[in-house]
This record gives structure tokens, C-alpha cells and sequence, in this order.
């Protein structure tokens, strides 16, 4: 069986495949002697009849009839020789092969130099598997009677499935010489022509059977087989219903019809077809193998697990039933059984390359990737023509961050199989992963070529060209993708975002209801939901929905760290600080990928090496290589110890933690790129804490607090978080500007208006955050604002550019003329800064506030309008504003008064110029921009939450006081 890559970003599970009989004739010999009726008493002229009638009944495919007559007369006379050779016949055709041999036996007792019998049981050992004494009896056979050409047709197909082809031609042909009209010896040697692949004798081979006896359904079948393999799937399906229909109980050809169906892509009927065969032949352990697989394919996993455990009771040595049914067992969810299944595959044949990969992908899926790589080199030991392993590994190394052996194994793949759709898509992911995006592309569109109905090509395809900026081919290629697979919820929830992200709202309402729905239902179902957590955030969700998310992310982490089954670590004592026997420092440890050039750094650069190093010993572990940046050389220099964990394994960076015995551990990722959540569900660390990567609840029973503060989570919306609240003093949301951004306040530096085609005459309303952040609601409030205020004009970002178009038509159509709506390009950080001083007034998103944005533009002096809503990604803004000492002035509670104080403050330069005269004095010496004191602050709560694991209380919401009484640095209480 051929086993695929399964389950990783557009590849294929494993899959069954079909099994070809072999049609090699072996018929028993049932009426070779010749009946003579002769003058006896009435009672022997009843057995003459009994044993015609049997006669009758065979030759009519009439067996169990037949048995019930022939049974009859061996009652009345257990002698008769001519009756124990039919008998055995008539069991053979009944597959009793042990009864065949057991009357065969007993009519040579009677008559030793019974050719004809030693000849049937050749035939049942045949069908039992002893092909050595099958060879044995019809060679005694032929000693006996070497005229008897059967038994030479038959000792070739034995030699045949020996694999001695020059002995098996030499047998047919001599049966052949015997027997010009032998139709099983034309057949057989038709089949060993084929074996040497001479395709157009074998041809001959049958044809010439059918010539001489039109009605043999061997011959019909035989010659299908060739067609089949031929790729020529209608002539095959011709050829085996002839075959059927001249012999209705023929198993192996009711067997390869159903693969004919399979391969034209009529399950339905490769089902049937399976299902007969199985009728004519109850313990055909293929064919059970073969209709579990059409199952598996149609998604039916419970009825391909029933068969393919049947397949293996008939044949406890079918390495593909025990292989395929792991697959099964494993997509269930039974990952304990699939192992089972496979290790038994393994222990008949260790070499099986396609059980070594599919145990691989179990530990891959575990996230244990050292065990996983093994399995797949263990496989390419054994061969190197199996594109799963190669595959797979790749993904390891793409995890790794080696994207250059990652595409050296996806090239492997297409090596290969040229054509490999799966293989173009893995290989495109790559690419776009490292930012070859045209690359990607060529990849991604290849694929819908040699696949055109793939659905994960066309949707990866939109995610480039989204990327890329092509919005419009995105949206397209998304549509493409959906109306291949309507229910795609990935390709769905990825078209609302890339609508989002360029403010296509057409259709919003409706895909919001869809996307909601898709969610509900995967979290009912106990699926991962479509919609990652971090983009829950920013969607009009309702907050214990959004916890659902999480909470469900959450469960997958834990699930992912159980796999490495690593037994409870031993955390620190609980003594306080500077105790007796208890550490003179608490040890803090910081878990994240965006150690470098990253938002999370720019704004904490500086915290690592701020912590009093008199009361806290800090830790930074690094799940990001070095990306050579100032950013990274900063922290690694100024944080007392920076451990690059990158190439570590997860449970490996989790006993690395433990055994740095840290006391407290700080997560800050959340659920963003490059996040390990599962470290922190293998719980190394007492008091495990998420901090400021993501700004919502994490929902997981492994994160004891949230660091928030008062106002974004509020304790009357404790429900919506899973975590207990830690209130730190102003706000919970850090910056490095003192530190790093203290030059762009320098006026000698200052940019004008003209310097970005600005008109120096208007008012103007700013808002610097990414377009996916708006929404038809304030969007329509700032158009109305704009018509408010006279000479004014709204400034956005192209971020991204292809959202410009669609709301400049918005405004127009809500009356705004076209000089009011002013786009500029994305800027570097400090222009950036330092030109949003050249606004009058900054408008905030409610859905999603501006969070490092709204630090960048009150660092800049411009003064902003904001309205909280529920979650904590919507109240951010408020919690900045309040951290200057003027946040009353910029926070509204409506989206009416949010309007109103913008065309107020618009209409009252005085007033909106003292305001923003207060706010840029306040800079320096406010709690916002007072990294130091934040800080401080910070340590105030570790130690909190030290002081209760030590009193063995349960973690609680706690507020932060800046009070060294209150919260001292030791011995707290």
C-alpha cells in the first residue's frame, strides 16, 4: 500500500490501495473418470442417478445442491470412488479446502493411483498456501498419468506463484502439447507472458482461450486485467463484466471490477463489487481490505475500521489491513490503537516503509520531532522512492527555521513524482514562509494545474497573493477554493480577514453570521475552531465566544505537551525570598519567538535589564534564532542570562526551565507566530503568567495570571478571562520610548506637512492603524465627522495599499468629497513617529484599538479619541490615554459621543490646543513613558504572586500598589 503525507497544510492522508487478484485457474478435477452406467439392481441405478444429478448440479455452479446429492449417495455407498473425487470437488468450489483434501484422501485409500485426486488436493494446498506440497502432488500426478494435462496447466500456475516462470512456460506448453484446447494452460501461460512483460503474447494467450471456448470467464477476466493495467479503464470494465456475468460467483474478478470503479471514480459500485466477492468468497481478506478502503476514502472511518479488522481475522499477515487500519484508528482520534496496528505491521515486516512514516507522523503530530525524524530516516533507509518521509521531514526542518534542506526534501518529493500537487503546495508554503512569494505563487498555480480541483492550492494561492498585495486575485482564489469545497471553513474564515484586512464590507454581516456559525459548531464538535484567537480579537465576536477559541487552543496545547509523556516535575519550595533555606533572588523566566526585530522588543527592550538585580535573577528564553539585529543584541546583552532555545525541542526547553528553577514564568506569545504553548502546559514553573504578546485571554488552566491593569480588564468582566487578573498601577501596556525614542522629540527634527503632499489649511483627523481594524460603523462615523467639520480631511495608512480604492468609494458615497481622504505609505518607526505630529487629531478604532500605535502617537504629542468596548484588545487606547493623567479628555463612552468630542475638539483649536500642549509637556515625567517605574511595579506583582503560592493559597485577582510596604521585595505575607 502506498502511504502519503498526511495531515500538514495541503498534503494528502494515506491511503489504501487496491489489490489485484491473481487469476492463475486452478480447476478441480471432477468427473475425470469416466461414468459408465451399467446393468445392476434398482439401487445401484439410484446411485447412477444421484450421482448424475450431483454431476448436473456442479457443472451448473449449483454446489450446494450438488453436495446435498453427491452426500446422499455417499451415505448409500461410501465407496464409490467416482463420488469421493466429486465430493471433493464440490468443497473445493465451497472454499472447504480441508474437506477437498480430507475426500481425496479417502478415495486414494480406496484407489492409490487416483491421479485425478492427488491432482485436487495440488489444488486446496494451493489455495491454503503450501505451494511446496502442491508442487509435490501434482508432480505425483503427473507420475501417475503424465497425459494428464490439467495437472501440468495447474503445477505451472503453482511454479508461477513460486516465481519460477522458465519451469512454469515449460509446464503449459507441455500441457498445451497434451491438449491443444486446454483453455487454463493458454490462460496461464497468457499470464506468464505477462509477468515477463510481453504484454502483446499474453494478449494472444487469452484471446486464443476464448477463441477455442468463448464462455471462459478466466480468459475474460485475464484479458481485462491487461487493460486495466494499461490505464485503459472502459475496455477493462467491459472485459470483467463479461467475466461476471459468464460466471456470476467468480470473487477475484468481482474484486478487480470494483478497483475499476474505484479508479473511474464510482465508489457505489466498487462497493457492490466488493461486497460480492466477499459473498462468493466469505474469507477473501483482499477484498475486505479493498472495500475498507473505499470506505475510508468516502469518510465512512467507523465502517473502514469494521472491514479492515475482518481483513486481518481472515489473514493475520496482511501488512496492509494492519497499516491502513492504523490510518483509520489514528483519524478517529484512537492514536493509542493506530500505534498498535502499526507496530504489529512492523513486527512482520520491520522495514515496512509505510508503517515507519505513519509512526513518524504520530510523533510529529506530538510535537516530538527528534522521534518523528527517526521513523522517516528509517524510512529512506529502506527506499528513497516514498515521498511521505521526505515530506515530513521537511516540515521538521521548516520548524526548525533550515528552510534551505526543508526545499531540498520537498524537491526530493517532486523528484519523485513530478506531478505531485501535494508536494508543489508544501514546497510553495516554504518559499512564502522565508518570502519568495513568486516563487510560492509559480508553486501553488503549477499545482492547480496538474490538480485543478485541489482546494488547498487555490487557497493557499490567495494567501500569497494577499501577501503579495494582489487583494483582488486573493478574494478570487478564495471564492475559487470555496466553490470547489463549499465547506471549507479555513478558506471561509481567510476570505472574511482578507475582506476585512482591505475594508470590503459588502458582504460582511453575512460571512461575520457564517463565520460565527462554523465556530460554534467546530467547538460543539470539539474541533480546533478556523479562527485562531489572535484574529478573535479584532472580529465583533462575543467575548465568551472568544474565550471558547482560546480555551479550545488551550486544550490542543495540552493535548500536544501529554504526547511527550513527561512525569510531573518538582517545582521550587514555597518559601519567601531571602527566608531561611528559601533563594536570595526569585527567578523570573521570559518564554517568546520575538527576541529581535519585533514590535514585543521594541517596546520592551529595555525591561529585561531593568529588573532590580539586588531582589530578581532574570531568564530569557529565546524560541527565535538570531536574527542579527540591534534588537536581539540588546536584550541578550542586558538580561542577566539569554538561553537560545530555538533548535530545542519543546519538552527539552521544559526541563531546561525547571532545572533553571524558575519560580515564575512569563509567556509572552500568547497565540502568536512562533508561539510553544505547550511548554507552558507541561507546567516546568510554579506560577506561570501571560503578559502583553497577546491581548486577550488565553483560556488556559496552565496560565494562573494575567499582568492587565484596572481599567483594560476590569474585574466585572473577570468571566470573559480564564486566567486571575493582575492589576499593575496606570497601565499594564509597557514602552521603551524614554530609552529608545527620545531623539524624535527633538523640535530641530521635526517634518512638515508638505514634506507628504499634507495640505497645510485642513484639520486633520488621523488614524495610523491597519485597516482590518475598521468597520462600516466608525468608518460611516468619520465620514460624518468629516462633513461636521469644515476643511477637514481624514489621514490613513496603505496598510495595506489595496484598501485605499474601496474607502475612498465608502466616503464618496457618504457625501465626503475626494481632497478629505488623504492616504500615505507605511513609514519606519521613528518617522513614523515623528511625522504624526503633524496630525491635529488621532480618530482610534473601538473594534480593535491602537495599541503600540497609540503609544507612537501620544509619544508624538497627538491626542486621540477612543471608545472601550468589552474585551481587552477594545480598551487598550483607554488605558494609555489614562496613563498620561489626561485620559478623561480623549475617552468617550458612545459612538455619538465619540463623534461629538471629535467635531468638538475640531471646532475648539483652543481647547484641542491645550490638550495636546498638556500632553506633549507630560511626556517625560508621566507613568506611561516611565519605563523605570513600570518596572518596579512589575517586580511588586512577581513577588505578590510569590507571596501567595508560599502562603498555599490558590491564585486571585490582586490589584499592584506602589506601596513597598504593601508590596515589599521579601518576607511578604
Amino acid at each position: 500500500m502506498i502511504s502519503l503525507q498526511n495531515g500538514i497544510r495541503a498534503s494528502a492522508r494515506d491511503e489504501a490501495a487496491s489489490f489485484h487478484a491473481k487469476l492463475e485457474p486452478s480447476t478441480p478435477s471432477a468427473s475425470l473418470v469416466p461414468f459408465k452406467p451399467r446393468d445392476a439392481s434398482h439401487h445401484e441405478v439410484d446411485e447412477d442417478t444421484l450421482l448424475a444429478l450431483a454431476h448436473q448440479m456442479y457443472k451448473s455452479g449449483s454446489y450446494k445442491q450438488a453436495l446435498e446429492n453427491s452426500s446422499v449417495l455417499y451415505e448409500r455407498n461410501p465407496l464409490r470412488t467416482d463420488n469421493l473425487l466429486l465430493l471433493g470437488a464440490i468443497h473445493y468450489q465451497l472454499h472447504d479446502y480441508d474437506m477437498c483434501i480430507a475426500k481425496n484422501e479417502e478415495a486414494l485409500r480406496l484407489e492409490p493411483r487416483f491421479a485425478e485426486c492427488y491432482g485436487n488436493m495440488a489444488n486446496a494446498w494451493k489455495e491454503k498456501g503450501d505451494i511446496d506440497l502442491a508442487i509435490r502432488y501434482y508432480l505425483v500426478a503427473i507420475e501417475l498419468r503424465p497425459s494428464f494435462a490439467d495437472a501440468w496447466s495447474n503445477l505451472a500456475s503453482a511454479y508461477m506463484r513460486k516465481g519460477r516462470l522458465n519451469e512454469a512456460a515449460q509446464c503449459c506448453r507441455q500441457a498445451l502439447a497434451l491438449n491443444p484446447h486446454l483453455v487454463d494452460a493458454h490462460s496461464n501461460l497468457g499470464n506468464l507472458m505477462k509477468a515477463q512483460g510481453l504484454v502483446q503474447e499474453a494478449y494472444s494467450c487469452y484471446i486464443e482461450a476464448l477463441r477455442i471456448q468463448p464462455s471462459f470467464a478466466i480468459a475474460w477476466s485475464n484479458l481485462a486485467g491487461l487493460f486495466m493495467e494499461s490505464g485503459d479503464l472502459a475496455r477493462a470494465l467491459q472485459y470483467y463484466k463479461e467475466a461476471v456475468k459468464l460466471k456470476p460467483s467468480f470473487p477475484d474478478a468481482y474484486l478487480n471490477l470494483g478497483n475499476v470503479y474505484k479508479g473511474l471514480g464510482r465508489p457505489q459500485e466498487a462497493i457492490a463489487c466488493y461486497q460480492r466477492a466477499i459473498q462468493s468468497r466469505p474469507n477473501y481478506s483482499i477484498a475486505y481490505g479493498n472495500l475498507a478502503s473505499t470506505y475510508y476514502e468516502r469518510g465512512q472511518l467507523d465502517l473502514a475500521i469494521l472491514h479492515y479488522k475482518q481483513a486481518i481475522s481472515f489473514d493475520p499477515r496482511f501488512l496492509e489491513a494492519y497499516n491502513n487500519l492504523g490510518n483509520a484508528l489514528k483519524d478517529v482520534g484512537r492514536v493509542d490503537e493506530a500505534i498498535q496496528c502499526y507496530s504489529q505491521c512492523l513486527s512482520l515486516q520491520p522495514s515496512h516503509p509505510q508503517a515507519l512514516t505513519n509512526l513518524g507522523n504520530i510523533y510529529m503530530e506530538w510535537n516530538m520531532s527528534a522521534a518523528a525524524a527517526s521513523y522517516y530516516k528509517a524510512t529512506l533507509a529502506v527506499t528513497t522512492g516514498l515521498s511521505a518521509p521526505f515530506n515530513n521531514l521537511a516540515v521538521i526542518y521548516k520548524q526548525q527555521g533550515n528552510y534551505a534542506d526543508a526545499i531540498s526534501c520537498y524537491n526530493e518529493v517532486l523528484r519523485i513524482d513530478p506531478s505531485a500537487a501535494d508536494g508543489l503546495v508544501n514546497r510553495g508554503n516554504t518559499y512564502k514562509e522565508i518570502g519568495r512569494v513568486t516563487e510560492a505563487i509559480q508553486d501553488y498555480i503549477r499545482a492547480i494545474t496538474v490538480r485543478p480541483t485541489m482546494a488547498e492550492a487555490h487557497a493557499n494561492l490567495a494567501s500569497a497573493y494577499k501577501d503579495s498585495g494582489h487583494v483582488e486575485a486573493a478574494v478570487k482564489s478564495y471564492r475559487q477554493a470555496l466553490l470547489l469545497r463549499p465547506e471549507f471553513p479555513e478558506a471561509t474564515c481567510n476570505l472574511l480577514h482578507t475582506l476585512q484586512c482591505v475594508c470590503s464590507w459588502e458582504e460582511r454581516d453575512m460571512m461575520f453570521n457564517e463565520v460565527e456559525g462554523i465556530i460554534r459548531r467546530q467547538i460543539n464538535s470539539s474541533v480546533l475552531p478556523s479562527v485562531q484567537p489572535f484574529h478573535a480579537i479584532a472580529y465583533p465576536l462575543d467575548p465568551m465566544l472568544a474565550l471558547e477559541i482560546s480555551r479550545k487552543y488551550a486544550a490542543h496545547c495540552s493535548m500536544v505537551a501529554t504526547r511527550f509523556a513527561l512525569p510531573p516535575f518538582n517545582h521550587p519550595s514555597p518559601i519567601p525570598i531571602k527566608c531561611d533555606h528559601g533563594s536570595e533572588r526569585l527567578r523570573i523566566g521570559y518564554v517568546s519567538s520575538d527576541f529581535g526585530n519585533h514590535p514585543l522588543s521594541h517596546l520592551m527592550g529595555s525591561v529585561f535589564g531593568m529588573h532590580n538585580r539586588t531582589n530578581i535573577e532574570v531568564f530569557c528564553y529565546a524560541l527565535s534564532a538570531n536574527d542579527g539585529t540591534e534588537w536581539r543584541q540588546r536584550i541578550q546583552s542586558e538580561a542577566e542570562h539569554f538561553i537560545d532555545v530555538s533548535s530545542m525541542s519543546s519538552d527539552m526547553i521544559a526541563k531546561l526551565i525547571n532545572e533553571d528553577k524558575i519560580q515564575i514564568l512569563i509567556n509572552l506569545n500568547g497565540y502568536t507566530k512562533g508561539a510553544r504553548n505547550e511548554i507552558f502546559a507541561m507546567r516546568p514553573a510554579p506560577i506561570q503568567v501571560s503578559y502583553m504578546g497577546f491581548p486577550g485571554t488565553t483560556g488556559a488552566t496552565y496560565i494562573d495570571y494575567l499582568v492587565t491593569d484596572e481599567f483594560v480588564s476590569p474585574v466585572k468582566y473577570a468571566h470573559i478571562y480564564s486566567e486571575k487578573l493582575v492589576h499593575l498601577p496606570h497601565c499594564y501596556f509597557v514602552n521603551d520610548y524614554k530609552q529608545k525614542n527620545l531623539d524624535v522629540l527633538d523640535p530641530n527634527c521635526q517634518h512638515k506637512r508638505s514634506d507628504y503632499g499634507l495640505p497645510e489649511d485642513k484639520f486633520i483627523f488621523a488614524c495610523f492603524n491597519q485597516l482590518y481594524k475598521m468597520d462600516p460603523e466608525i468608518f460611516n462615523t468619520w465620514c460624518n465627522i468629516l462633513k461636521r467639520v469644515p476643511n477637514s480631511a481624514l489621514w490613513l495608512l496603505r496598510f495595506p495599499a489595496a484598501g485605499e480604492m474601496r474607502l475612498r468609494a465608502y466616503a464618496a458615497a457618504q457625501g465626503v468629497q475626494p481632497d478629505q481622504i488623504i492616504f500615505t505609505d507605511v513609514a519606519m518607526k521613528q518617522e513614523h513617529i515623528r511625522r504624526s505630529a503633524l496630525a491635529d487629531l488621532f480618530l482610534d478604532t473601538p473594534l480593535c484599538n491602537a495599541h503600540t500605535t497609540g503609544t507612537d502617537i501620544l509619544w508624538a504629542g497627538l491626542p486621540m479619541v477612543t471608545l472601550p468596548l468589552e474585551k481587552m484588545a477594545t480598551r487598550v487606547a483607554g488605558s494609555l490615554c489614562l496613563a498620561t493623567g489626561i485620559g478623561d479628555e480623549m475617552i468617550v463612552s458612545s459612538m455619538k459621543e465619540y463623534e461629538e468630542r471629535a467635531v468638538s475638539l475640531a471646532l475648539s483649536q483652543p481647547k484641542l490646543q491645550a490638550l495636546t500642549n498638556k500632553l506633549k509637556s507630560i511626556r517625560l515625567t508621566c507613568p506611561l513613558f516611565d519605563t523605570t517605574r513600570w518596572v518596579k511595579n512589575l517586580d511588586r506583582a512577581y513577588f505578590k504572586m510569590w507571596s501567595i503560592y508560599c502562603a498555599g493559597q490558590e491564585p486571585h485577582h490582586f490589584k499592584v500598589a506602589e506601596n513597598d510596604s504593601e508590596f515589599p521585595y521579601d518576607r511578604s505575607s
